[in-house]
C-alpha cells in the first residue's frame, strides 16, 4: 500500500465527531466550492449486507444521515443547473452539493426520490433510456436477483452452490467479471434459459419505467438528464456511434417526457472512458454540461463539459469519507495514485 493510500485510510478511520472541524478549516482555505456526488442504486440498511453486489448500492440509512449532516453544516443541495450557475458566480463562502443517480433503477423511484423529498432537497436522475424502453439487458441486476433467490445456479452447464451471502457475493463477482469480458447480453440470455428465468419479468422488477419517470417529470425536486441509450463506454465507440448514443438518449427523453434535457453524464466516466472528443460531442448535441466520475471539486469557472463527480458506493458509510470528498482530499489522492 502506498504512503498516500495509508495516509488517506488513517484519516478516514478517525472519529466522525472530528470530521467537521477539518471541513471548517477547508472552508477558510478554499472558499467557494461545489461537490458533485453520484451513485447507482440504494437499499435499506437491513438489506444491504445480504446483497450479492452490495457495493453497487448506497446504504439508505447512511444517505439519510449524510443529507442531514450537509443541511446542519451549511451546504446547499442543488440541481446541476444551479451548480453551474453558482460555479460561474463563485461567491465567497458558497458551498454546494449535487446528488445524481445514474442509470435509474426502480429503487430510484421507490426509495431515493422519496428520501430526497423528505429532506426537501433536489436530486438529479441521469437516465439510460434503454432501461425504461426495455431494450438494454440489465444483466447485472438479473444475475444478482437469481443469486439472491436460489441456493444453486447453473452457469454454462456447471452447477454452482451459493447457500450463503458470502458465496453469493463471490459468485456474483466471478460470473459478472467473466461475462463483462465477452458479450454479457448473450451470456445472460443463456443463463436465464438454463435456469428457467423470465428475463423480461426480471427487467420489469428492477427497471424504472416511463410511467415512473412521468410521475416525477414535473417534480421541482427532480432534475432529469441523459446517460446514453445503452450505457456504452463512449470513448470506445466510433465518432458516429458515440454521437448517436449521446444525442439519442436526449432525443428519446425529450420525445417521451417533453423535457429540455440539458445535462449529460458519461457511463463509467473515468479518463479512459471519455475525453476531449467526447466532451465536444456532448456540446455539439446541444447539452449544457457533461459529468464524468473523475474525483474533485467544482470551482469557479469550471468547464461544464468535464464536471468532476465523486462516486459513493455501498462501503462508503462514514461521514468522514463524505467529508474527504467535500474537502477535495479524495480528488488529490486519486491524482497521486493515478486513479483518474
Amino acid at each position: 500500500m502506498t504512503s498516500a493510500r495509508v495516509a488517506l485510510s488513517t484519516w478516514l478511520a478517525g472519529a466522525e465527531h472530528l470530521v467537521r472541524p477539518l471541513g471548517a478549516a477547508t472552508d477558510l482555505l478554499l472558499g467557494s466550492r461545489g461537490c458533485l456526488f453520484t451513485f447507482h442504486r440504494a437499499a435499506p440498511t437491513e438489506q444491504w449486507e445480504e446483497l450479492p453486489n452490495r457495493d453497487f448500492y448506497l446504504d439508505l440509512g447512511f444517505l439519510d444521515r449524510l443529507l442531514g449532516y450537509l443541511t446542519r453544516t451549511g451546504w446547499s443541495v442543488v440541481t446541476i443547473d444551479e451548480a453551474l450557475r453558482r460555479s460561474r458566480r463563485g461567491e465567497t463562502g458558497d458551498r454546494f452539493v449535487n446528488f445524481s443517480v445514474d442509470d435509474c433503477y426502480r429503487d430510484t423511484f421507490e426509495a431515493v426520490v422519496p428520501l430526497f423529498r423528505r429532506h426537501g432537497v433536489p436530486v438529479t436522475l441521469f437516465v439510460t433510456t434503454g432501461i425504461p424502453d426495455g431494450t438494454m439487458p440489465m444483466w447485472g441486476a438479473g444475475l444478482e436477483d437469481v443469486l439472491m433467490q436460489r441456493d444453486r445456479v447453473m452457469v454454462d452447464g456447471v452447477i454452482h452452490a451459493v447457500p450463503t451471502a458470502a458465496e453469493k457475493r463471490d459468485a456474483f463477482a466471478r460470473i459478472s467479471a467473466d461475462w463483462d469480458r465477452t458479450d454479457p447480453a448473450r451470456r445472460y440470455a443463456a443463463f436465464c434459459a438454463e435456469n428457467g428465468v423470465d428475463a423480461d419479468a426480471l427487467h420489469r422488477r428492477h427497471a424504472m419505467s416511463w410511467e415512473m419517470l412521468d410521475a416525477v417529470r414535473d417534480d421541482p425536486l427532480v432534475e432529469i438528464g441523459a446517460h446514453t441509450v445503452t450505457h456504452a463506454r463512449i470513448a470506445a465507440l466510433a465518432p458516429t456511434d458515440a454521437a448517436a448514443e449521446i444525442a439519442g438518449s436526449r432525443a428519446r427523453l425529450r420525445e417521451r417526457l417533453g423535457l429540455p434535457v440539458r445535462h449529460f453524464a458519461f457511463p463509467y466516466g473515468r479518463a479512459g472512458d471519455c475525453g476531449p472528443r467526447d466532451f465536444a460531442l456532448v456540446r455539439e448535441a446541444g447539452y449544457d454540461s457533461a459529468a464524468t466520475t473523475r474525483k474533485g471539486l467544482v470551482r469557479r469557472d469550471q468547464d461544464p463539459f468535464s464536471l468532476p463527480r465523486n462516486t459513493l458506493v455501498g462501503s462508503h458509510r462514514r461521514l468522514a469519507l463524505a467529508e474527504a470528498h467535500l474537502t477535495g482530499l479524495t480528488g488529490i489522492a486519486a491524482r497521486v495514485l493515478g486513479r483518474v
